[in-house]
């Protein structure tokens, strides 16, 4: 699999691949990433929603709610 991978972490294609990731729902092994990426995924608890707002809010889409009426706002999906 590291092979396979260029010997990589496949998120960041950067650190080394060194460390095994699974879902542990399934317990099925995803890929070999590295160090951060690893500890990262681990810290979201592996919610792809969570990731995705990380991502819209490092690329500077901050959370702005819609006044919907007064007093009444609506999230963003």
């Amino acid at each position: 699999m590291i092979a396979a991978q260029g010997g990589v972490c496949v998120i960041c294609r950067a650190g080394p691949a060194e460390h095994v990731d699974h879902d542990h729902q399934t317990g099925k092994v995803r890929g070999v990433l590295c160090f951060s990426c690893n500890a990262a995924l681990g810290q979201f608890k592996d919610r792809p929603d969570v990731m995705r707002r990380a991502a819209a809010y490092v690329e500077g889409n901050l959370w702005n709610p819609t006044l919907v009426a007064q007093g009444v706002y609506r999230q963003p999906s």
